[in-house]
């Protein structure tokens, strides 16, 4: 069988004090249908990534609200996470090679893994490209399938999207975090549904922490608290551009004392590209003692990445690319105001005035970061706006609500559109 992903139990009446009884009533209300239904979530990686914290908040609620919902990871060769990550860059806009021994490789590991997974569900989540020709290996049997798509597909490379589209067509649902990434070669509104993702703010990433202790871990791990901090959280991804974030900093230490820059990201299982890039970045910073590299391996846990967003002047995420960048909605949850870029997801998140500024160029992302780092009041007023949007719009009882009505739809047999 797959790898079954162990979240243990999370009540949802933790979240009252947080959205309201009026939220959480809502949410019972619409999983009541849903008792005992059996649902499945499945993806590449248990961390590392949105996906999986997403997953590691909504299946366990999922769960108190009576829906029997596990979350099951795939198993995948060297050679098949190397394809997979060529997709997902491909996807995205990249070149890629797709060579037959690529193709192989690929529907190889989707036909090991299908084989393993259980039959008897109402409901099965396939996230992103990785899993996603599961589906035509498979007897569907009274299984509901649906594919969750979380990248920019926005800009996808012709060949690969022709090489996985035919598989998409096994599922009776997509879903996509935004309608400018729906390919037109799917049904139309038909069978595509828009889920915008979300944050749990009770998780150990996004949980309050006293100033005292966020000083104390960023002191434990050597930042100096009583200077500026300006702070990227990403995977070590092209796209999510490392070496501009480096550039800014460069540009803007000269003319603000004592700047210091931390970038943390975590590798994930199935993104062997993740260490290169991160092997890159070390070459680029060199030995400026001022700058700080943490991975989930060193330093960048759940609970530090908190510390370092809450405590940050400025969080930059100038991504190229991006399918949303739930690491904003972190950051503006935590009141810190964000100089990110004008791509994907992350315009939603900072609509003009609320939570920070958008940015096209580097000179753009200098020049608010400059602006920021020293105007106190403005990064104030811009975090406490932030803090507020992510409240109304990007928490993960919102996501789960959306889910629910999904599944209610196909229950029905509607479409949800």
């Amino acid at each position: 069988m797959l790898q079954v992903v162990s979240t243990g139990s999370f009540p949802i009446d933790r979240y009252i004090p947080v959205v309201g009884e009026d939220v959480v009533r809502r949410l019972r209300e619409l999983a009541e249908p849903l008792r005992g239904r059996r649902v499945a979530h499945v993806n590449a990686t248990s961390y590392g990534g949105g996906v999986a914290e997403i997953l590691r908040a909504t299946v366990p609620l999922l769960q108190d609200l009576g829906v029997d919902a596990s979350w099951q990871v795939i198993h995948g060769s060297g050679p098949f996470f190397e394809v997979t990550k060529g997709f997902h860059n491909a996807l995205q806009g990249a070149s890629y090679d797709l060579t037959q021994e690529a193709r192989e490789t690929y529907l190889d590991n989707n036909r090991r893994n299908a084989s393993l997974l259980e039959h008897d569900y109402d409901f099965i989540f396939v996230h992103d490209p990785q899993p996603a020709a599961m589906a035509n290996f498979t007897d569907n049997g009274r299984a509901t399938w649906i594919w969750r798509c979380h990248i920019d597909t926005s800009h996808r490379n012709s060949e690969v999207w022709s090489f996985l589209e035919p598989y998409l067509h096994d599922y009776r649902e997509w879903i996509f975090t935004l309608p400018d990434f729906v390919p037109p070669e799917l049904p139309g509104n038909d069978g595509v549904s828009i889920i915008h993702p979300a944050i749990d703010p009770l998780s150990p990433k996004n949980m309050d922490l006293p100033p005292d202790l966020q000083r104390r871990i960023l002191q434990w791990v050597g930042v100096d608290v009583d200077r500026p901090l300006v702070v990227q959280v990403s995977r070590f991804d092209p796209w999510k551009d490392p070496l501009g974030t480096l550039e800014v900093y460069r540009r803007v230490r000269s003319s603000v004392p004592g700047l210091q820059l931390a970038m943390l990201g975590h590798l994930a299982g199935d993104d062997p590209e993740g260490g290169r890039i991160f092997a890159q970045v070390q070459k680029e910073v060199g030995d400026d003692p001022d700058i700080h590299l943490f991975t989930n391996y060193t330093a960048a846990s759940s609970v530090e990445v908190n510390a370092f967003q809450r405590s940050a002047d400025v969080v930059i995420q100038k991504s190229i690319r991006e399918g949303f960048g739930l690491v904003v909605a972190e950051a503006l949850w935590k009141g810190a105001p964000v100089v990110g870029g004008r791509v994907g997801g992350i315009p939603l998140q900072m609509p003009e005035g609320v939570g920070g500024v958008l940015v096209d160029n580097l000179d753009d992302a200098a020049h608010w970061t400059h602006r920021l780092l020293t105007n106190r009041d403005e990064r104030d007023t811009l975090g406490r706006a932030g803090q507020e949007h992510i409240l109304e719009h990007f928490l993960i009882t919102r996501y789960l609500e959306d889910e629910l009505r999904l599944l209610n739809d196909l229950l029905d047999g509607a479409s949800p559109g």
